[in-house]
């Protein structure tokens, strides 16, 4: 996925971007203090004074987040930074539709799915047969996942979901735009589009 893989590329972004990765290794490290030790002995006092030693119950292991709470909480911290980073600094109380739109296409500098304008020879083409000088942009399929996971980080944050600005009919709108414009760029078919959609919906 392009989107988190570029943004660690680039630390002198307008904003001072940059990126917040988390490690795998120190993950299973502290998964790893939470698993169970040999089981100790307990001391059991019978009605007739007698002792027994008892096994005593194990604790449950705690299970790794899965790939998409990962990917959820990295991009929470990104977009947290970047309000930060904005000019003056805002908080997450304050931040609307427009932020969030300012956010997506501040992302496009990190992309790598090539979009091609209108004035362009290869527009429409799905396999150009030489470069040309169009920009770089995030692919609509990284873009509608990412909204996703930060519409639902922001409601397990404490968000009401009345008030969520990721699910404003502002940002559904930019998405479908960019989608249909990148589809009719890349010459990719209405049947592509859909199959992409659903590779979405099973992530994570």
């Amino acid at each position: 996925m392009d989107l988190m893989a570029n943004q660690g590329e680039s630390s002198s972004s307008m904003y001072g971007y940059t990126a917040l990765e988390a490690s795998p290794f120190s993950i299973m490290t502290a998964t790893s203090t939470t698993t169970t030790a040999a089981a100790t002995s307990l001391t059991v006092v019978g009605p007739g004074g007698s002792r027994s030693n008892e096994p005593s119950p194990t604790r449950p292991v705690s299970a790794l987040p899965s790939r998409y709470e990962n990917q959820k909480r990295r991009d929470w911290n990104t977009f947290s930074q970047y309000l930060r980073n904005h000019r003056p600094p805002l908080p997450m109380t304050l931040c609307s539709a427009a932020h969030v739109l300012e956010f997506l296409r501040y992302l496009d500098q990190f992309g790598k799915t090539k979009v091609h304008n209108h004035n362009c020879p290869y527009f429409g083409i799905p396999n150009p047969p030489a470069p040309c000088p169009c920009p770089l942009r995030q692919a609509w399929g990284s873009l509608d996942a990412l909204v996703g996971r930060l519409r639902a980080a922001y409601e397990e944050h404490g968000g009401r979901p009345e008030n969520n600005p990721f699910g404003a009919r502002a940002v559904r709108l930019y998405l479908r735009e960019v989608r249909d414009y990148q589809a009719k760029a890349r010459g990719i078919k209405m049947i592509t589009i859909m199959v992409m959609m659903g590779s979405t919906l099973l992530q994570g």
